[in-house]
């Protein structure tokens, strides 16, 4: 309502970035909701990645909504209309208020959940856009001309832009079942050949299910006559203590003799 007493798309768009905030915290604790539900026989491993669902629907709603600010602004730059510049500094100055406040107190949660990342994202962009909002009330009410307004526009566009980008990365690298940022695949190749009596691995894959909940599989390759079961047990250690990864899939595998293969092809 304030953007459009005032005139001012600033306002309008800071305005409609903080509505959507309400949906993603809405959103958010769906998921939540969701992700504390257990698993069944059809999804073994519960609803976890509805936190990532939510997180990339977060992602994108920010990503819509600074291309249409973006838009309406780059069309007002060549007509600026004229803002109630006293407003505007007072409403933005209120915003920024209580949005800094939020994000501050969001900030101190557990920021490797991706759905209070989104919230946290969501609230620090409205932060930045209404400091934009007052300093463009600032220099409207100070005499400046009226084009600063789709130019604040322009920058709150892309400070929401620039907040979409992780939110929309982070969930497709898990929804494409990538290996988390933290860890090096070879590393743990190597860390898995150093076992005593393994002499090679394959099938090797790390993914992430959920921020937090790594796992592993891999087809281990020991050496003949070997204790598998202290092999895996090892390897088991050894991963959870070094990698932080506790959902293993480890297939032990006595390599093969050379000479079962072999094959008598001349006449008897």
């Amino acid at each position: 309502m304030g953007g459009l007493l005032t005139g001012s798309l600033a306002l309008l768009a800071d305005a409609g970035h903080v509505l959507s905030d309400v949906g993603a915290i809405a959103l958010a604790l769906v998921a939540a909701r969701m992700g504390a539900r257990e698993g069944s026989s059809r999804r073994t491993f519960g609803h976890r990645r509805g936190e990532v669902l939510a997180a990339l629907a977060n992602g994108l709603v920010l990503l819509a909504i600074a291309v249409a600010v973006l838009v309406a602004a780059i069309v007002r730059l060549s007509d600026p209309p004229s803002i109630a510049g006293g407003g505007v500094l007072a409403l933005g100055l209120l915003a920024l208020a209580g949005n800094a406040f939020a994000t501050v107190l969001l900030a101190r949660g557990d920021r490797a959940d991706l759905n209070l990342e989104a919230v946290v994202r969501h609230s620090a962009a409205d932060a930045l856009g209404a400091l934009a909002v007052v300093v463009c009330g600032a220099v409207v009410l100070a005499g400046g001309s009226p084009i600063v307004d789709p130019i604040a526009s322009i920058v709150i566009a892309l400070l929401i832009g620039a907040s979409s980008v992780k939110l929309i990365r982070d969930p497709m690298e898990v929804l494409m079942e990538s290996a988390p940022a933290n860890l090096d695949v070879d590393v743990i190749a190597r860390s898995i050949c150093g076992v005593e009596g393994v002499t090679s691995v394959h099938e090797l894959h790390v993914w992430t299910v959920t921020p937090g909940f790594e796992a592993l599989a891999a087809h281990v390759v020991v050496t003949r006559h070997s204790d598998r079961d202290r092999a895996r047990r090892e390897l088991e250690y050894s991963l959870r203590e070094r990698f932080g990864i506790e959902h293993t899939t480890l297939q032990m595998e006595e390599e093969s003799d050379g000479a079962l293969l072999q094959v008598d092809t001349e006449p008897g």
